[in-house]
């Protein structure tokens, strides 16, 4: 179209252009020029007395109107916590990345895969049995309504004058006794927290595991390793007790998983990478120590970075308030480790082998993260740096000890990640927790308070839960493997398979096309 015939279509022309100009300047002036009429754009008025629920409207009682604040209380931290849930549920989308990132093109399918199934099978499995094994021995969450008819239900032993729980035994199946919104609430939130537990080893025993032992490993995860020590911290059990059994400080103290999520993947991982042996080509004849580098690490940057949003609702959300302020401290001092451990590991590359190393950058931060875990709700601002710098450098350490001396091969270093930082979160919490919270924490009166503000019962607590951490995992992933190992289902995929790539021998299809 020439110019000249353009100028004068509809749109360019004198008549055209008065047809649209002048309607629409005639409903701009409506617009400003009429009042605003029993409307609240500034929210002032929106919710009076006459939204309280009540027999005579606008006139509620006393009684009513404590009814309602109290409900909207509760409705305000179940909201809270399923919101924080669904930000824990994202993180798996972030492991995902990072692992598949750290691990080679051939595997993509494979430990994609392996890190969507989890979810499914963990949900399974912590429905038919978990939850009721970690939860179901005197559930009694107050914040959440207080739910009753779980009390009184874990399974003792009777030891030294003193009684021991184990484990749980009401809510298999999530059955009509626990058919209750405030349960519901904390089954979510806390199926959630073991799945990230579960999806640790996926990357510590990436690029060698079978599927179908794998999707066992989910089950017995989700059903029993997890859920037991659990309870033995959360739901109850004896190492919440050494507070008010032996006077060790609050017993044993995690707030969002230190040693309960990150320890127990950790510890799983390790047994797991130990069972099924390197990768082909990792370690030469010579005990030399072979790199096999990552084929994305812009996809392991973004997904550590998922992770670190999603650990907003990870230690926030453990407070299962929305009420309660402590939150504002709590994402803080998760943020401010988060980037302390990035920056140490960053810069302890450097000085050692004048490399930035992206990639322990990424696990630096996912170290300070898991470290602060733990102690989160505990210590203040200068704490959570030191706290987040030494899982920083304590990472690379742990990582190069685990691969070089040990001869272990994990492919993301998630034993270190989440084993070695899970244990120094919690035992960090003995030594920082500084009293300015946590009154009446495991029934023991007072705030919680570690070793440098002068309670070294507390953190003798804290060394006996992350210890008997490692060693009840360790022996019990351990033996696991070794089992299946020997079954027909197996363990590691053929050589052939390895060689080639799991991607087509396990899924059938590549995760790349070129």
């Amino acid at each position: 179209m020439r110019l000249s015939d353009f100028s004068k279509s509809f749109y360019f022309s004198r008549k055209g252009f008065f047809k649209i100009f002048i309607p629409l300047m005639l409903m701009l002036f409506i617009t400003i020029a009429l009042p605003v009429v029993a409307q609240d754009a500034g929210g002032t008025k929106t919710g009076t007395i006459n939204d309280v629920t009540a027999v005579t409207a606008g006139k509620p009682t006393l009684t009513e109107i404590g009814d309602q604040a109290g409900h909207n209380k509760i409705a305000i931290n179940i909201m809270w916590t399923l919101i924080t849930g669904f930000l824990v549920m994202f993180m798996q989308a972030g492991f995902a990345m990072v692992e598949t990132g750290f691990t080679q093109r051939k595997n993509v399918a494979h430990t994609m895969a392996m890190n969507f199934m989890i979810y499914g099978i963990g949900v399974l499995g912590f429905w038919i049995c978990g939850f009721a094994f970690m939860f179901g021995g005197g559930l009694n969450v107050a914040s959440l309504g207080n739910a009753a008819g779980v009390t009184s239900s874990e399974f003792t032993v009777h030891m030294f004058g003193h009684d021991f729980g184990l484990w749980g035994k009401v809510g298999y199946f999530l059955n009509s006794k626990v058919y209750d919104v405030g349960i519901f609430t904390l089954f979510l939130f806390q199926l959630v927290f073991m799945d990230t537990a579960a999806t640790i080893p996926t990357g510590g025993m990436a690029e060698r595991w079978k599927f179908k032992s794998f999707i066992v490993y989910g089950f017995y995860l989700s059903m029993f390793v997890y859920p037991l020590f659990g309870n033995w911290v959360w739901g109850g059990g004896w190492l919440s007790a050494l507070g008010t059994n032996y006077g060790l400080g609050h017993g044993h103290v995690d707030f969002a998983g230190s040693s309960v999520v990150h320890e127990v993947g950790g510890v799983a991982a390790l047994a797991g990478a130990l069972v099924i042996g390197p990768r082909l080509g990792k370690y030469g004849k010579d005990g030399s120590v072979n790199t096999i580098p990552a084929h994305n690490i812009p996809m392991a940057i973004i997904g550590t970075f998922i992770l670190a949003f999603g650990w907003f609702g990870f230690n926030p959300g453990s407070t299962l308030s929305g009420t309660d302020l402590r939150i504002g401290i709590i994402a803080t001092n998760t943020m401010l480790a988060s980037a302390s451990g990035a920056f140490a590991a960053a810069l302890y590359k450097k000085l050692k082998t004048n490399k930035w190393d992206p990639g322990f950058m990424a696990n630096g931060m996912l170290a300070g993260l898991v470290a602060i875990t733990a102690p989160c709700a505990f210590v203040n601002a200068t704490s959570a740096v030191i706290i987040g710098a030494v899982a920083g450098v304590l990472v690379i350490l742990s990582y190069n000890f685990i691969d070089t001396k040990l001869k272990i091969d994990d492919p993301v270093g998630a034993s270190s990640v989440h084993g070695t930082c899970g244990y120094w979160g919690v035992l960090s919490l003995g030594l920082f927790a500084d009293g300015t919270y946590g009154d009446g924490w495991n029934g023991v009166p007072g705030t919680v308070k570690g070793l440098f503000y002068g309670d070294g019962k507390q953190f003798l607590a804290e060394f006996i839960g992350g210890t008997t951490c490692f060693v009840f995992v360790f022996i019990a992933m351990y033996i696991f493997f070794k089992l299946i190992a020997k079954t027909s289902i197996g363990l590691r995929s053929t050589a052939e398979d390895e060689m080639a790539g799991l991607d087509i021998p396990e899924m059938g299809v590549h995760g790349y096309v070129d």
